[in-house]
């Protein structure tokens, strides 16, 4: 199996680049042409199509926010697999779907995006501990982005909070690169 980080190299070097495509595909904010005459479904996997085949050449990864899918209701896995069927097979794709809970629940999250939907990697939230970030870590080949500090304003509301000479976030960091180098048998 090879591992996540050499398909990753293998990516960036291909297309000699670094570039992440995000597949976060708003209705609103998208042009009328795209959605009329379409059902949400049909609007979406158009846009996706389109994106992505403007942006093979470039692209060493495709990161698909899955809270626009999910809100597709229903149609949310077809829409899923159409967009993974249209990404090139040498590209990564990212499950941005910030999961984070209990073994039991992280468990099946985990097997659904990385096996059943055979993502590369998913984001996840670390604040319930170890047991929500340890079944992203146990697929070979596979990778967890785990969220220490995050872009949105109120961010600073727990990730700021001062731990010792530092902020929370650091040890969420430091914390996620123990759990790593466990998982990979290198601790």
């Amino acid at each position: 199996m090879t591992s996540f980080c050499h398909r990753l190299y293998q990516a960036q070097r291909a297309t000699n680049s670094v570039l992440c495509v995000g597949l976060d595909p708003d209705l609103q904010l998208m042009p009328a042409c795209v959605s009329k005459a379409r059902t949400r479904a049909q609007a979406v996997m158009h846009f996706n199509e389109a994106i992505v085949r403007a942006t093979a050449p470039y692209t060493c990864a495709y990161k698909l926010n899955f809270a626009f899918y999910e809100g597709l209701g229903p149609d949310c896995y077809t829409v899923l697999r159409h967009a993974l069927q249209c990404i090139p097979p040498t590209a990564i794709t990212v499950a941005d779907a910030k999961r984070g809970d209990i073994g039991n629940t992280a468990r099946q999250y985990a097997r659904a995006i990385l096996k059943d939907l055979n993502f590369d990697a998913c984001t996840v939230a670390p604040y319930m501990g170890h047991d929500s970030v340890e079944p992203f870590l146990e697929y070979a080949g596979k990778a967890a982005f785990v969220l220490a500090r995050t872009s949105n304003e109120s961010a600073k509301d727990f990730q700021e909070i001062p731990w010792g000479s530092e902020r929370l976030f650091h040890l969420v960091a430091r914390r996620a690169a123990i759990w790593d180098r466990a998982a990979l048998g290198t601790a």
